[in-house]
């Protein structure tokens, strides 16, 4: 079955209809462009077609543009892969520019045929990019639908036309926020925002696109830019009230990026250069900017951590090979904010859900949380009252474990104190099936000292969500040494049910996530304690990318759970446990009564409203920071490598089992410098060589916790990457 059908009503209307077969979304591939193209010739060569109307076959329009297109592109060119990725955007302008001016006389602006996009469901990227070129798009009234485009997300661009017709039809500021923040709409949304031009009922949606064709008049295939006279809403670069548009993007574009993702910079150049020249040189301008991108290591990196290796584990790329183990009706222990909201979570994806306190009042709150998130929903549209209603009927708040009897899985998310979960493990399996698993939510006790409360240790597994539990998309899934398969597909097959991202790990104490997090804050925090000032720490580390810094990242978790997880890993390691360690000026901020946020009072100060002012002075007079400070380099490379370094070992002691989870993970759960595609990805850019050379250097200056590991020797030695050894065809 071909990608694109054709069929020509008795009116005259041409519809191409967009249907990949074996696919639940339409994605653009390099031989669909070359049938789409020749549909498109058909249509405008054949006097009997009076117009165009170009749709889906399925619920949603499309998804975008298969990305190996990209890679086949580069692949092709043989020595000079930019050309090659100029010359198939190039080709591709030139196909979108044909359904644009759809046969139309160049001089006249007539004799053209109108050429409507129906949108059933979803469009995003080239999905949006097409009907873009189209002279009108409707969509059709689809609540779930989200219409945008989302490139810049994973370190690209609209690059097949989207970035220069968007910001012309509406103007530089108010396609802005579609462009730079990879914002999504629904249907009414974007039609509000410009982006579409009707919302009609989905029932509708192919007749009064068919009607609109059938009644177009020559001015309506004629878009703004290809008018005489043509006036970009809001002005160009150099007309006085476009001038401080373009200023005022520069300044917000380099604000929030701090520099360090060049996407948004191209983007904003080729929107900056395209609105000074004609559409076609635009065009040209834009296809520049986008190969540039496309040769840049930190795109491709992006591309390969956030869309490809994101989307395989999402699909089961480190799946057992067991039957369907998809969750029917889950238990949680434990109503707090964690367990509520996992509860939420699972409720929203359409599992029964039992949730279980030591008291019915305590279960109740913990469903009131669930409520809380769902009203705020509603009150944004994003959620309808019945949808509310139906997501709450689904959890049973109860403080009786004889509940959990038609559970399939059980998450513990109780206190993080080994005796009180081995004594809801136990209340727990007593009453659930003999085939159910059982699996802790916990951040840091190691899963196979856990396991021992339960009556079958292979069904016992470890799942560590991330607080809060409905915004953080992470979740790392752990084996203990005796946990099985069924019990590992069971957790995926949980985290793929709610729409999170899942990560497989073998036990040892911080798992993978927290082992590599608590080096970062524990390096900014030492350098405070060195005489660095917490100014330059801070800004250090949000000038490399970094979401937050060390300081203001220990404020938000809690100083005192810093404290309280420094004394349970000294008890639990003894002798073993680091000399060099920052517990020091933890514990003298918790004696200081500094908890961070939660207390509005921490290394940071906060106003009455819980806003942080600014550091907190305290530190300059504990810390003593008059001295000669360090070169910003240095301390943005002992932050990165504190991070990186744990994670090579992680990989190195088989802890971390797949480089693709440790490059997902370091991004969704931390928030690792996602414009370097995450730790390892950050190493391979900078080369196993230099990586070792920084090592050698910090380690000299600050000690062995810079070693550099065995692994990375071996790599730097054989001129290889993580990539290039573990998965050569990613790296490819």
């Amino acid at each position: 079955m071909a990608e694109f059908s054709y069929d020509l009503d008795g009116d005259g209307v041409a519809t191409i209809t967009w249907d990949v077969p074996g696919k639940s979304m339409n994605v653009m591939s390099l031989e669909g462009l070359e049938l789409f193209e020749a549909l498109i010739d058909r249509a405008l060569g054949d006097g009997a077609v009076k117009g165009v109307v170009f749709t889906s076959g399925k619920d949603s329009f499309a998804g975008g543009m298969d990305l190996n297109i990209i890679a086949r592109m580069k692949a092709e060119a043989g020595d000079n892969p930019a050309k090659g990725l100029f010359d198939g955007l190039t080709r591709i302008h030139a196909m979108m520019r044909k359904v644009e001016l759809a046969g139309r006389d160049p001089k006249t602006r007539k004799g053209g045929k109108p050429i409507a996009a129906a949108l059933p469901g979803t469009a995003l990227g080239l999905g949006l990019e097409l009907p873009l070129a189209c002279h009108r798009i409707f969509a059709a009234d689809n609540p779930r639908a989200k219409i945008g485009l989302p490139e810049i997300m994973v370190g690209i661009f609209p690059g097949a036309g989207g970035t220069t017709r968007l910001s012309r039809k509406l103007g530089a500021m108010a396609a802005s926020p579609i462009l730079l923040e990879g914002r999504l709409f629904a249907p009414d949304k974007a039609k509000g925002a410009g982006i579409v031009d009707e919302v009609v009922p989905a029932g509708e949606l192919l007749a009064r696109a068919k009607a609109w064709v059938l009644e177009a008049k020559e001015a309506d295939l004629v878009k703004p830019w290809d008018a005489k006279g043509e006036k970009i809403p809001g002005g160009t670069p150099y007309h006085p009230a476009g001038f401080m548009t373009y200023v005022g993007a520069s300044a917000m574009v380099n604000g929030k990026t701090k520099g360090v993702y060049p996407a948004a910079k191209a983007l904003l150049s080729a929107v900056y250069e395209g609105a000074q020249v004609d559409i076609d040189t635009a065009l040209r301008i834009e296809a520049r900017w986008f190969t540039s991108i496309l040769m840049n290591p930190s795109s491709e990196a992006m591309i390969r951590s956030l869309f490809i290796n994101k989307e395989a584990l999402e699909k089961g790329a480190r799946r057992p090979d067991v039957p369907d183990e998809s969750v029917r009706t889950l238990g949680v222990l434990g109503a707090g904010m964690m367990g509520a909201g996992i509860a939420h979570a699972a409720a929203m994806a359409g599992i029964r859900v039992v949730l279980i306190d030591q008291s019915r009042e305590a279960a109740e709150k913990g469903k009131s949380h669930a409520e809380a998130l769902l009203q705020k929903a509603v009150s944004r549209r994003k959620a309808t009252p019945q949808k509310m209603a139906e997501v709450l009927g689904r959890i049973a708040p109860t403080d009786d474990f004889a509940d959990l009897a038609e559970c399939d899985l059980v998450v513990e998310a109780v206190f993080e104190d080994p005796q009180v979960k081995a004594e809801a493990t136990a209340k727990a399996e007593a009453h659930l099936p003999a085939t159910a698993i059982f699996a802790t939510n916990t951040s840091t006790l190691p899963i196979t000292g856990l396991a021992k409360a339960s009556r079958d240790p292979a069904q016992f597994i470890g799942i560590h969500f991330f607080s809060p539990v409905d915004k953080m998309m992470l979740v790392e899934i752990i084996k203990g040494k005796q946990t099985g398969d069924r019990a590992v597909a069971k957790a995926l097959d949980f985290v793929r049910q709610i729409r999170k991202t899942p990560i497989v790990v073998n036990d040892a104490r911080y798992f993978y996530a927290n082992r590599c997090i608590l080096p970062y804050v524990d390096e900014g925090v030492r350098m405070v304690r060195e005489g660095v000032l917490p100014a330059l720490v801070e800004n250090a580390a949000k000038l490399v990318g970094m979401p937050v810094g060390p300081l203001q990242l220990i404020d938000e978790v809690s100083i005192d759970l810093g404290a309280k997880i420094a004394r349970a890993t000294k008890a639990a390691m003894g002798d073993a446990y680091p000399a060099d360690n920052t517990d020091d000026v933890i514990f003298w901020m918790e004696e200081q009564g500094r908890l961070g946020r939660k207390s509005s009072a921490g290394f940071y100060a906060y106003d009455e409203k819980g806003k942080r002012t600014g550091l907190w002075k305290g530190l300059a007079d504990r810390f003593d920071a008059t001295g000669e400070q360090p070169e910003l380099t240095e301390i943005q490379q002992r932050l990165l490598m504190a991070q990186c370094l744990e994670a090579v070992r992680a990989l190195e002691e088989g802890v971390l089992m797949d480089v693709r989870e440790g490059d997902v993970a370091s991004i969704l759960g931390w928030g690792f410098a996602p414009w370097s595609g995450g730790v390892l990805s950050w190493l391979d850019m900078i080369g196993a060589a230099k990586a070792v050379e920084i090592c050698d250097r910090l380690e000299a200056a600050f000690g062995a916790r810079f070693a550099a590991p065995a692994l990375l020797r071996d790599l730097a030695e054989k001129g290889e990457g993580f990539y290039a050894r573990y998965l050569p065809a990613q790296a490819a």
